[in-house]
């Protein structure tokens, strides 16, 4: 069983920059759609971005476009999220989560939550001044 964790989170103010991991402890990430999620409090969890396996491309949420990259480490075990010109509305605990279809790519329309299999405990980011 994929072992998913998340670190990174903390607390920042508007207009700076946190940059996210998630380390696998057993899968080889590079091989799986991995996705970025987060939940608000009082909200619904929402895909924010996604990176397909090795061959495939990234999708962003409309509200998180240029500024924040999904990517891949060196490691092959770790994709990162880089959050830059964060905001205010940016608040909220971060999950990443796989999807278990071998050499699949992200939904065309972006990650859901029915559709990703395995999930990290989330890190907490707060954007306050």
């Amino acid at each position: 069983q994929a072992q998913l964790a998340e670190s990174g989170g903390g607390l920042v103010q508007p207009g700076g920059s946190l940059r996210l991991s998630c380390a696998a402890s057993t899968w080889t990430l590079e091989n799986y759609p991995i996705a970025w999620f987060r939940q608000a409090p009082g909200k619904e969890r929402e895909g924010v971005a996604c990176i397909s396996s090795r061959y495939g491309g990234t999708y962003y949420a409309d509200d998180v476009k240029g500024r924040f990259t999904i990517s891949r480490g060196n490691a092959k075990n770790t994709v990162y999220l880089q959050m830059n010109s964060l905001k205010p509305e940016d608040t909220a605990v971060y999950y990443c989560a796989l999807d278990s279809g071998y050499g699949t790519n992200c939904p065309e329309g972006g990650p859901y939550y029915y559709g990703m299999d395995y999930w990290g405990a989330g890190t907490l980011v707060t954007v306050s001044s």
